[in-house]
């Protein structure tokens, strides 16, 4: 790692990254406003694309405070704070579902998802009209809540096309104190191998099983482990990190393996993972509908 020295451990799931610096690197960052032909290139390459500065930062920042000022009357975040800087009392998360089922469905929220500087990229990566899926995840994350293990996204959007791609966009600045994601180098190969497997086991399921992320040949989560640095270390790969700022957003494969790191600050780490596709292509029924807490995905 040569892009700054960290100054605490990274962990994840009480597994500390940092341990093994060697299985550690940085994200390579992409300008947005390059060629179609290298964009591709990059992006079959790595498995990702982190772009810089894609979006507008003022309107990424007023969706911010939109959304933490939803929290107010709930005790979630530290009385007398600006609730556009989502700190953190350290309670109040019994509401936090109920909002979150409201927020899904915010015209704002769409509108966010829906922003020119996301789909036009997208249908110049793609080459064609883009369909952005109705059900988007947003997270609100603290220091005491878990993290989400190593995983690849297709195991959750089996029903369609395998030409979906993931962006992951940092509503505020998320360096990497804060628990932004990590990507494991070189995976994306990895991935579609996993995934030919797991479908070899599959295919004598019945449909509704043979496309689920929770069926008898995968974890109870979908995830392939907790245990990141034990993953790095079996597939001699490394864990890339990046410090990401208010407009960012990184576009991943499908087959892309990433997870998440522990928000060590009081300061609430807020994204929005979405996902976008060729409207042509199949697209996954289960993922037309918002997301709910009781959607089983």
């Amino acid at each position: 790692m040569s892009a700054r020295v960290l100054i605490q451990p990274v962990t994840s799931n009480h597994f500390t990254l940092t341990d093994s610096p060697d299985r550690l690197g940085w994200l390579v960052p992409t300008d947005p406003a390059q060629p179609r032909e290298r964009l591709l290139d990059q992006y079959q390459t790595q498995g990702y694309l982190w772009l810089k500065g894609i979006l507008d930062p003022q309107r990424v920042l007023d969706f911010r405070r939109r959304y933490f000022e939803a929290f107010a009357h709930v005790g979630l975040l530290e009385a007398g704070t600006d609730p556009a800087d989502g700190i953190y009392s350290g309670g109040g998360k019994g509401s936090v579902q109920k909002i979150l089922a409201e927020i899904v469905q915010w015209a704002s929220y769409e509108a966010f998802c829906l922003a020119p500087e996301i789909w036009q990229f997208y249908e110049k990566l793609l080459g064609g009209p883009v369909y952005l899926h109705k059900r988007k995840l947003i997270r609100a994350t603290t220091p005491d809540d878990s993290c989400t293990g190593a995983h690849y996204d297709l195991t959750y959007l089996r029903a369609g096309t395998d030409r979906v791609c993931t962006s992951w966009i940092p509503i505020g600045d998320i360096p990497v104190e804060m628990g932004g994601l990590v990507y494991l180098e070189g995976s994306d190969a990895l991935g579609r191998q996993l995934e030919a497997e797991f479908s070899a086991k599959n295919s004598h399921l019945p449909p509704e099983e043979r496309i689920s992320a929770y069926n008898k040949n995968m974890s109870e989560t979908g995830w392939l482990t907790k245990d990141l640095p034990a993953l790095a270390n079996r597939l001699n790969s490394r864990w890339l990190l990046a410090d990401y700022e208010t407009g960012d957003m990184v576009v991943h494969s499908p087959y892309m393996i990433h997870a998440s790191t522990t928000n060590t600050r009081m300061r609430m780490r807020l994204s929005t993972d979405i996902r976008y596709q060729l409207v042509r292509d199949a697209i996954d029924p289960r993922w037309t509908t918002n997301w709910s807490p009781d959607d089983k995905l």
